[in-house]
């Protein structure tokens, strides 16, 4: 009995790590889909784009804070010498194995872009402009 007691007690004591959430793959929901790499993200919405520079990783709780740019679109061709209207922004998501809460916010302004509920697998519903 003392043999499985102490056995018992040291896995009690050792406390478990937290397993890493992987978010490479791609997520998508109403109006977003997001392809995420090892080396970068992607993002597709409604008449805009975005993109997030490295590696996306949450930390322990799921969470995540991350800068990137958020490029607005229009419908019709893009003219020649024409600039992307790009702004930098702040996504903020939080994940659980399947699903994925994400925020985006422009940097300069504070304009609230939306916030998203994505689902790992899905490829998401995007209308682009025409």
């Amino acid at each position: 009995a003392g043999l499985a007691l102490a056995t018992w007690t040291s896995c009690q004591s050792s406390p478990a790590s937290p397993s890493p959430i992987s978010l490479t793959g791609v997520w998508g929901g109403e109006h977003i889909t997001l392809t995420v790499t090892e080396t970068g993200s992607r993002l597709e919405f409604d008449c805009a784009h975005g993109d997030i520079p490295g590696k996306l990783t949450p930390d322990a709780s799921g969470m995540f804070a991350t800068p990137g740019v958020f490029v607005r679109e229009h419908g019709g061709p893009i003219r020649e010498g024409e600039s992307p209207d790009a702004h930098p922004a702040m996504y903020v998501g939080t994940v659980t194995p399947a699903t994925l809460r994400l925020t985006v916010r422009l940097t300069e302004t504070n304009e609230m872009v939306g916030t998203f509920s994505l689902i790992q697998g899905s490829q998401g519903r995007v209308l682009k402009c025409l």
